[in-house]
């Protein structure tokens, strides 16, 4: 480089130094957390404004039930003014914002307990439900979809198609009353569907608030029997109904794949099938783990439904029974706490697929 040439590029003096990118220092991985969680906080906002707004256009009203029915007018107007809803919407809107900011859910109205305390005594009962179903609807719904894709036609697909749209039709709150009455109420074989473990058993010492993580940690074998027992119809009844739609996804993407020029070739080149089965999943892996994650959040509702026929106890079961009172603070901060947990879930599906997909990177 000549003289003149390093002088150009030389800072002039008195002139501040250029400036650094942080962004481009980074890996593309964090680069790619950091777009991806940027994208959050305009969607949370929406979701508290319209959660907000839509309790409130609800005709629920609670006042006059926490109240009670002897309760005056008088005495109406100064619950009323106690909860806040005496103000004027936006300030009231403003409040919340202001207090879900600082980590405050508020109370709920039913309890008078904080609703961000009762969430998380309640969440790791629904993460383990929802986990364990949806895990074991995969592990069933994959291998599925993949066996009724190369025998497109034949015997074992069309099976496949018809246990799936079973999995489609069936209502959840049906199908889970429907094993208890077989398994439970019929055939003897389950426990009774009230809760996480048994009346008779101890409750571990809470450390992960999974029952079975906590009786295995505390070695107590009758809390962890007792817990694992209590756990197979909810599990069951979850994995039905998140396998149905695994199996048909799985089987279209996999199909797809099977069309394409480098499959043909690969079977016309003579490769074994369990190679061909290998590059269908490579090449099918991304679109499904897309849509395990999609079916995954998507099940945060339909727990709901399974947590309020076991008695289970969970987060979800506490936001259908908020729902169901007119508890508006606990329906809020259950709301947020689905919206938190679905956005959580695509991004890391987007995190996982980045990875996996070269492709993806260059969008």
């Amino acid at each position: 480089m000549s003289d003149d040439a390093a002088a150009s590029s030389a800072p002039a003096p008195g002139s501040a130094p250029p400036r650094r990118r942080i962004l481009p220092a980074l890996g593309p991985p964090v680069r790619f957390l950091l777009r991806r969680l940027a994208m959050v906080t305009p969607i949370l906002f929406g979701v508290l404004l319209f959660t907000f707004v839509l309790v409130r256009l609800g005709g629920q009203d609670p006042v006059v039930r926490l109240a009670g029915p002897t309760a005056s007018v008088q005495q109406i107007e100064e619950v009323r003014a106690e909860l806040g809803l005496d103000k004027p919407i936006l300030m009231q809107f403003v409040i919340y914002v202001t207090k879900v900011a600082q980590g405050d859910l508020g109370r709920s109205w039913l309890n008078n307990r904080p609703v961000l305390a009762d969430l998380r005594q309640r969440l790791p009962a629904t993460l383990e439900l929802l986990f364990l179903g949806v895990g074991l609807g995969a592990l069933i719904g994959v291998p599925v979809g993949l066996t009724a894709a190369f025998g497109s036609g034949r015997a074992f697909d069309q099976i496949s198609r018809i246990v799936s749209l079973f999995g489609f039709s069936i209502p959840t709150y049906w199908l889970g009353l429907i094993m208890i009455f077989v398994f439970f109420a019929l055939l003897g074989l389950a426990p009774a569907p009230m809760g996480r473990i048994s009346l008779m058993a101890v409750e571990p010492p809470t450390v992960t608030g999974s029952y079975v993580i906590d009786s295995a940690l505390a070695r107590d074998p009758e809390a962890l029997w007792s817990a694992l027992g209590q756990l197979v119809l909810p599990v069951l009844c979850l994995a039905i109904v998140a396998a149905a739609p695994i199996i048909k996804q799985t089987r279209a993407i996999a199909l797809d794949v099977l069309a394409t020029d480098y499959v043909r070739f690969a079977r016309a080149s003579g490769l074994p099938r369990r190679d061909l089965r290998r590059i269908v999943l490579r090449n099918s892996l991304v679109p499904v783990i897309t849509f395990i994650g999609a079916e995954l959040a998507g099940l945060v509702g339909t727990s709901s439904l399974i947590e309020l026929v076991f008695a289970w106890g969970g987060a979800g079961q506490y936001g259908l029974t908020a729902i169901l009172e007119g508890d508006f603070t606990a329906v809020q901060g259950y709301v947020l706490y689905v919206t938190t947990f679905s956005l959580a879930i695509f991004i890391v599906v987007d995190l996982l697929v980045f990875l996996l997909e070269p492709r993806s990177r260059a969008s």
